[in-house]
């Protein structure tokens, strides 16, 4: 193996670092077609959605998982976090403040209804999103307020469906949505009853509302 100085690159940071994002994307696999797919999060719902770490196991990426299965993995990395997760929740608060970035929830996961009844939102469809975050677009465009999740989620995107970006539109019975939703909203209380007295009650308010 020959190792090329990095000095032979021309597009490179030699300091080995770049500067602040101002965009940051929390990617999430909803396989229960609850979450939009795509939403803006304020300073407190970034803080929140990050320490609770939302997705979903899967068949083909679980060895023993057959069935989908909602599971919560703190700061989207448990098994890795060397310190306590408020301490990253904090910093992260900080550094979104400080620089003013944009929080975003991508869920990459189902659409039309659960894994098995619903079909996965097309990649298409998520790249198309990203874009319109990224070159501004979504900043002109209104926005409307999950009323469980409480995220903001935008009216339309270039290129994807305006019935996609409301995951209860997409459900042949709405009202089934609405349990599921509370289902799910119920297992992020639940999940984040284990850090009660550990962070502000200004992000437990962020989280999903009943």
């Amino acid at each position: 193996m020959r190792l090329i100085p990095i000095g032979f690159l021309s597009n490179i940071a030699p300091e080995g670092r770049s500067g602040h994002p101002t965009k940051i994307f929390f990617l999430s696999a909803d396989a229960f077609g609850i979450l939009p797919p795509i939403s803006l999060l304020t300073p407190e719902q970034a803080m929140y959605y990050f320490m609770s770490g939302y997705t979903s196991k899967l068949r083909a990426t679980e060895k023993g998982v057959t069935e989908p299965q909602a599971t919560f993995s703190t700061c989207f990395g448990a098994p890795f976090l060397p310190l306590h997760p408020n301490i990253y929740v904090k910093l992260l608060g900080e550094k979104i403040r400080h620089h003013n970035s944009q929080v975003w929830l991508l869920n990459t996961g189902w659409t039309g209804g659960p894994h098995g009844i619903g079909s996965r939102i097309q990649l298409p469809y998520t790249r198309a999103m990203i874009r319109a975050v990224l070159n501004g677009h979504l900043e002109k465009i209104p926005m409307r307020m999950d009323p469980i999740f409480r995220v903001q989620v935008p009216e339309q995107v270039p290129d994807v469906p305006a019935d996609i970006l409301n995951p209860r539109k997409t459900w042949n019975d709405p009202s089934a949505y609405d349990q599921k939703a509370r289902e799910l909203a119920m297992r992020f209380q639940q999940n984040f009853a284990l850090f009660s007295g550990q962070v502000s009650p200004s992000v437990i308010e962020a989280g999903p509302f009943l």
